[in-house]
């Protein structure tokens, strides 16, 4: 019977995309980096960073050359 209640409590994924928080059943995912709360419910697939982190990568990757 919990497997019934828990999916009803599932969304779409429309918060990764939207950027609406009124999901917020749902805790946010910890950055891979430094541990720090990230803008994405731990659903999120891949790599999780917080935005000072992704800013750093995405400087690190431009400057690969």
């Amino acid at each position: 019977m919990r497997d019934e209640d828990e999916s009803d409590k599932r969304t779409d994924s429309g918060t990764e995309t939207g950027g609406s928080r009124t999901g917020a059943s749902e805790t946010v995912a910890e950055c891979v980096l430094c541990r720090a709360p990230t803008e994405y419910p731990e659903s999120h697939k891949g790599i999780t960073l917080c935005p000072v982190c992704e800013w750093r990568e995405a400087e690190r990757a431009a400057c690969s050359g």
